[in-house]
């Protein structure tokens, strides 16, 4: 069996091949994500503590995280599932994917070291793999170089260098995102001053609008009253009038 071991810390990776089956034994019947001592492998990794973090079976299927069996199964996945990559929105698929168990019958199984032990794995935890790309989040280039809100961000950068190109040296930088600039606040500024001004305007209509419906009320209320006035005085007429016969 292949135990592909990262060191984050370095930056490393590295597969080793391992034949014997008791050394391999402190796997089998573990899940997924469990820690697991790993004295057993040899000397040099006395100390060491390896998380399982996946494998594949010897006919290239995943281990998937949750399926509690040690057998192949074949599942109905959607987007989100790990194991697929739907290709159309609202897409499923039945798959076939390993349980999360380990057994004697996987290839290969990924290992994380979560801590190290005395002595040092040649290639492995002995030497660093700096980091090709930098931050590149403003907030996340000062915390890396614990900057203020005063100090310039596009200074302090990291800058890649490229092979030269007609005897000139080229480098490369990515483009800082979140950058506070003067266009950013300007930008700001009107759209702070739109909203005011749709509001002030919305208030303007909204004045107009309870004037309009006050005076319209104050009309009706008005033609309301003179229809009564002018039956009353219709009434007292023709009361008068037979009264005079």
């Amino acid at each position: 069996m292949k135990l592909n071991i990262a060191y984050p810390f370095t930056g490393c990776q590295k597969v080793f091949e391992i034949d014997d089956e008791k050394k391999l034994r402190i796997f089998f019947d573990k899940r997924m994500a469990q820690e697991v001592e790993a004295d057993a492998l040899g000397d040099e990794w006395k100390g060491y503590v390896l998380r399982i973090t996946g494998g594949n079976d010897k006919q290239g299927f995943p281990m998937k995280q949750g399926v509690l069996t040690n057998n192949r199964v074949r599942l109905l996945l959607s987007k989100g599932h790990s194991c697929y990559r739907p290709r159309r929105s609202g897409e499923r698929k039945r798959k076939s994917v390993r349980g999360c168990i380990v057994d004697a019958n996987l290839s290969a199984l990924a290992l994380v070291i979560v801590k190290k032990g005395e002595g040092e794995i040649p290639g492995l935890t002995d030497t660093t793999v700096p980091r090709r790309l930098g931050p590149k989040r403003a907030s996340k280039i000062r915390k890396l170089f614990n900057l203020s809100k005063d100090d310039d961000v596009r200074k302090y950068v990291i800058r890649r260098k490229l092979p030269e190109k007609d005897g000139k040296e080229r480098s490369k930088a990515p483009k800082i995102q979140r950058l506070t600039t003067p266009i950013y606040l300007q930008r700001k500024r009107r759209i702070i001053a739109k909203k005011l001004k749709r509001t002030a305007k919305r208030k303007e209509e909204e004045a107009a609008f309870h004037k309009l419906m006050a005076q319209y009320a104050k009309e009706k209320q008005e033609a309301r009253i003179a229809r009564r006035r002018s039956s009353a005085s219709r009434r007292e007429s023709e009361r008068l009038s037979k009264s005079s016969k």
